[in-house]
């Protein structure tokens, strides 16, 4: 019964910044790890960033030092802030949560990088 609600893309000049959330209405348990991924039509979706229940971070080289995530477990809320966005970061972005057993999907927001 856990729902996410995506929020926080739309249009932005390259350079530009956005600040993605994703809100359980729920709260979730046994979580492995939690992560933001992206896909354009045609090609598979790709792992951006994931932060595990202690704090370790990794991110795709793509966006290493662009891209920040984060989460809130109190506001069973996660986090991705882009920085320097860039033409090729245009994509619907999902939240994921990996229970281990089974993966949860946000139903994605979509970020377009434009001029």
């Amino acid at each position: 019964q856990v729902q996410f609600v995506e929020s926080g893309g739309g249009l932005v000049q390259p350079g530009g910044s956005l600040r993605l959330s994703c809100a359980a209405s729920g709260s979730i348990f046994s979580i492995s790890g939690m992560g933001w991924y992206r896909q354009v039509p045609g090609k598979q979706r790709e792992l951006v960033a994931r932060i595990t229940t202690n704090g370790r971070t990794n991110y795709a080289d793509s966006v290493k030092g662009r891209f920040t995530i984060s989460r809130d477990y109190a506001k069973n809320t996660m986090y991705l802030q882009m920085n320097s966005l860039k033409p090729e970061d245009t994509a619907v972005y999902y939240c994921n949560v990996d229970r281990g057993y089974d993966y949860l999907w946000g139903q994605g927001t979509q970020v377009t990088v434009s001029s």
